[in-house]
């Protein structure tokens, strides 16, 4: 039989049977094809649902169907006691993420609130000050520099799912982190009226939340930073976000923002600041609460609580935030990609990316800064060599060197500080 008999006409030009049925073979995968990215064991995209009952420790959280509070919508439900969602990854693709869209996690239980106007919702800020002060928030309105800033928020179990053997908690996919335009004043410019004493050595942050015990005499998480980092100009106590009031979730009416650190030091509800004269031991600030083996162990060896140290600065990271895993690109177009890529205090320098799973990389363009520890937008054109599957992959690197590992990085039990490469599959039809 001739190839032309062979042939059937369609979109204006020939295709062979074979091209036909390569095609329908794409559309099938594509049509199952999940929309969360796993890596570490099993690199290929795929559903988080579908993975092996022995993919989470029992005492993991799992994805629960729990009706999300007011003003949330579209996250993905991790836990409801307490409450912990995060945010399906193209959702996070806007330069800053939406208020219905950022993600949820709480330690305890959110306060039941009365008298949080302006004037009656107050702050302490004590300790090893000369000059203690409780202070509203319109007095913070009108005694300090009011500013705004892009500022990340992660939380330091994000990507967690992702760890072989299997970490403890929530089971964080990529979504435990958001954007935001936060409106506040410098906590550094608080903490100077108060007059920090030389013999300050660390913060205490203490929020209006409550252990989930019900017990009042328990505190949910006070966590806090040194005092070097106290000082950084970019952290700021903010009643507003993206130019609202914050979300209940997110800590209405105040909270304190400690950018490039885990999300856990960014106090929600916040009444006080405590400057201590130690490092802050309150609650979860011990053991093995957001803290890292201080060497590297082999993947599930447990080390005693004196081995570990605390989780400062995060690492680079990320995100494909479009196409959508799965997208489906017309044979002969461009892959066209975009993004987020962020770090702490070491600013990025490029982000790369790759279509054959890492054996080439080709430089994205990555967009200026917008302030410190905001992140930036990059985004790429991508040409498939011919119709099939493919794996978009990202790699960013800060300006010290420091890349994104292809797979999960430092084994630990709580499955902390994950900043492997992202991916995405996209079939070419």
């Amino acid at each position: 039989m001739s190839d032309k008999s062979e042939s059937t006409q369609g979109a204006g030009r020939n295709t062979s049977r074979r091209d036909l049925f390569k095609n329908t073979a794409i559309l099938a995968a594509a049509a199952t094809v999940p929309n969360v990215v796993v890596a570490a064991a099993d690199p290929a995209p795929q559903n988080a649902a579908a993975a092996p009952a022995t993919a989470a420790p029992t005492n993991a959280t799992a994805p629960v169907n729990v009706a999300l509070p007011d003003g949330k919508k579209d996250l993905i439900v991790l836990g409801d006691r307490p409450l912990v969602a995060e945010t399906p990854v193209h959702l996070l693709d806007p330069d800053l993420t939406p208020l219905e869209h950022f993600f949820i996690r709480n330690n305890g239980n959110p306060p039941e609130l009365e008298n949080t106007s302006d004037e009656t919702w107050k702050i302490t800020i004590d300790g090893e000050v000369e000059t203690p002060l409780t202070l509203s928030i319109a007095d913070l309105k009108r005694d300090f520099q009011v500013v705004k800033r892009r500022l990340v928020i992660e939380c330091a179990g994000n990507g967690r799912k992702f760890y072989n053997p299997p970490a403890s908690g929530s089971q964080w996919t990529f979504g435990g982190v958001g954007c935001a335009e936060f409106t506040g004043v410098r906590l550094k410019d608080v903490l100077n009226k108060a007059k920090v004493k030389p013999s300050a050595v660390y913060t205490g942050h203490y929020g209006a939340d409550t252990h989930l015990s019900g017990n009042p005499e328990k505190t949910a998480i006070s966590r806090g930073v040194p005092i070097a980092k106290a000082m950084d100009e970019n952290n700021l106590i903010v009643w507003e976000m993206n130019g609202e009031p914050l979300p209940m979730m997110n800590g209405f009416p105040l909270r304190l923002i400690v950018p490039g650190w885990p999300g856990s030091v960014s106090e929600k509800w916040l009444t006080r600041i405590w400057v201590r004269d130690k490092i802050h031991d309150g609650e979860k600030m011990g053991g093995k609460s957001y803290r890292m083996p201080a060497y590297p162990v082999a993947p599930g060896v447990e080390l005693p609580d004196e081995d570990m140290a605390i989780i400062g600065s995060l690492p680079v990271k990320s995100l494909i935030t479009f196409p959508q895993t799965g997208a489906k690109i017309p044979r002969g177009e461009k892959i066209k990609i975009r993004g987020h890529a962020w770090s702490s205090e070491i600013d990025v320098d490029k982000v790369d990316v790759s279509i054959d799973f890492g054996q080439t990389w080709i430089a994205a363009k990555l967009e200026p800064l917008p302030n410190k520890y905001a992140w930036q937008r990059f985004s790429a054109e991508l040409s498939p060599p011919m119709a099939g599957y493919y794996e978009v992959w990202a790699r960013a690197t800060d300006k010290s060197g420091n890349s994104q590992p292809p797979v999960t990085p430092g084994w630990n039990s709580h499955g902390y500080v994950n900043n492997m490469q992202h991916r995405i599959a996209v079939f070419v039809l």
